[in-house]
């Protein structure tokens, strides 16, 4: 059994991790928030659990290189910079970060990398996703993660096919782009769309999610797998072995 900090522990997240283990399958070393010492309970425990916010992440990540821990990123928003210190920390320990931790929109990923690559690119690919009222990024992390594996599937960067305002008088759709459209409102725990528009014909892959649990048990199940790994940087598909 892993002893498992959660920063964050306040959360949505937080709590539902907590909850998960509190049922025993793993030791819940402690929590910590806003204006709380990360490196206090690193010494404290096995592996890290971050689903806090951009800002704290400097501070998580030295907390965990400062122990030798490994560090788990579920946390979304995150900027270059962001990735830089990740990849920063991935040379003195292990750092998983993904933009959704359950297993299924992991598969998911693949799945539309897959799709992107067979598919020719008169196949338009829209990404759509919705989540409660209270989500304060968009796109989505998750949303983010699957432009990503299009992209993937592509050859192409994301951030030079990424096409997400469309307003007003915007003309023809640009061959080759990964259109995003995000929607929020009531307790939406998270629903994903991946189109692949073609001629006469689309294909729709999607995941949705009922209960933040999903999200807690691939989180841990991510931190159970990291423990022991030698440095470097992971994804949610390593433990799938994508």
């Amino acid at each position: 059994m892993a002893s498992i900090g959660i920063i964050g522990s306040e959360g949505r997240m937080g709590q539902a991790i907590a909850h998960l283990l509190s049922e025993g399958t793993h030791t819940l070393s402690g929590g910590v928030d806003q204006g709380g010492d990360p490196a206090r309970m690193a010494d404290l425990s096995d592996v890290l659990i971050d689903f806090s916010s951009p800002a704290a992440l400097d501070a998580n990540l030295h907390a965990a290189v400062g122990a030798g821990i490994p560090i788990v990123i579920g946390t979304t928003g995150l900027a270059e910079r962001h990735h830089q210190a990740i990849d920063n920390a991935a040379h003195a320990v292990a750092v998983l970060q993904t933009g959704n931790t359950a297993l299924g929109v992991t598969l998911l990923a693949h799945l539309v990398k897959e799709a992107a690559s067979r598919l020719g690119p008169d196949w338009d690919i829209e990404i759509i996703e919705m989540h409660h009222r209270m989500k304060v990024d968009a796109p989505s992390g998750t949303a983010l993660l699957l432009g990503e594996a299009a992209a993937a599937g592509r050859g192409v960067s994301l951030e030079d096919a990424s096409d997400r305002a469309r307003d007003g008088h915007t003309g023809a759709r640009k061959e080759g782009d990964i259109g995003f459209a995000s929607l929020r409102g009531g307790t939406v725990a998270g629903e994903h769309s991946v189109i692949f528009a073609g001629e006469q014909e689309r294909i729709t892959l999607s995941h949705s999610a009922e209960d933040r649990a999903i999200f807690a048990r691939g989180a841990v199940k991510a931190a159970e797998w990291l423990v022991g790994k030698p440095a470097g940087r992971y994804t949610m598909q390593d433990i799938l072995e994508l």
